[in-house]
């Protein structure tokens, strides 16, 4: 057994080894922009332009939709697409808006082969969705067809459960809903285009009551566009016995921003 004199002697030593391997991978390759790629000075971050760019959600905003608001309109108070379609989900939360920079690094994380943006994206998602972490909670990627997810090598969305699994506490369960149709792309689609686009394409577990044991569905994507996608998921998630679902997403388009 290590003694504590062991053990600090042990951390004297390899915390210099870490700071000097950090050192020299970032003289090999220097720390970068993750959404322009100019030169940083701390790895996975963004330059201070970009950073001033993001439009962070937050209050005052619809407590259904989480779409912000330029002032408050007092408690409850809904917006206009929530009142005119209500979603099947009971409250959907975004860390920024959908914008250049938002867009580069959805881009990057979702066709670039770049999972490890999953990191940024998840400690901006942990802070804008506070009100739906809890121990009664299940944090469930939108899933992907296992055709995409071939071709991709991963699911962005899984990418991001994970590692707000590990910053909020909650499980992860990538399995509970499936995607058994391998719809077209959603881009370019209108809203009615895109809900005949995604009938059907979600199936959960069979024994999907048992499995979450009455806890609620957190959904995690990286975009909300239109709604269309989370809104299937949650449809079917319901359909089959889940009582309560919940979205969060690093970005949201807000119409007019």
């Amino acid at each position: 057994m290590e003694t504590g004199a062991g053990l600090v002697k042990s951390g004297a030593v390899t915390r210099p080894l870490r700071r000097l391997g950090t050192l020299l991978l970032d003289t090999l390759y220097p720390p970068t922009c993750l959404a322009c790629e100019a030169p940083v000075a701390t790895a996975d971050t963004l330059c201070a332009a970009c950073f001033r760019a993001l439009r962070p959600i937050s209050a005052p905003l619809c407590p259904v939709l989480g779409i912000p608001f330029e002032v408050s309109l007092g408690p409850g108070a809904r917006s206009a697409e929530a009142i005119a379609d209500p979603p099947p989900f009971d409250r959907a939360r975004a860390a920024v808006v959908y914008n250049e920079v938002a867009g580069a690094l959805v881009g990057k994380l979702k066709y670039g082969d770049r999972p490890e943006l999953a990191r940024f994206c998840a400690r901006l998602m942990a802070q804008a969705g506070h009100e739906l972490w809890g121990p009664d909670a299940v944090l469930v990627p939108v899933p992907m067809h296992r055709r995409r997810q071939f071709a991709r090598r991963y699911n962005q969305s899984t990418e991001l459960a994970r590692v707000l699994g590990r910053l909020t506490g909650l499980p992860v369960d990538p399995l509970l809903v499936g995607r058994r149709k391998n719809t077209r792309p959603q881009v370019g689609l209108s809203g009615e285009a895109r809900r005949r686009n995604l009938a059907g394409a979600f199936q959960p577990l069979p024994d999907i009551a048992s499995r979450l044991r009455g806890r609620r569905v957190i959904l995690v994507d990286d975009v909300v566009t239109t709604g269309s996608t989370v809104k299937a998921v949650a449809r079917a998630l319901l359909g089959a016995g889940v009582e309560h679902v919940d979205v969060i997403s690093f970005s949201r388009v807000v119409t007019g921003s």
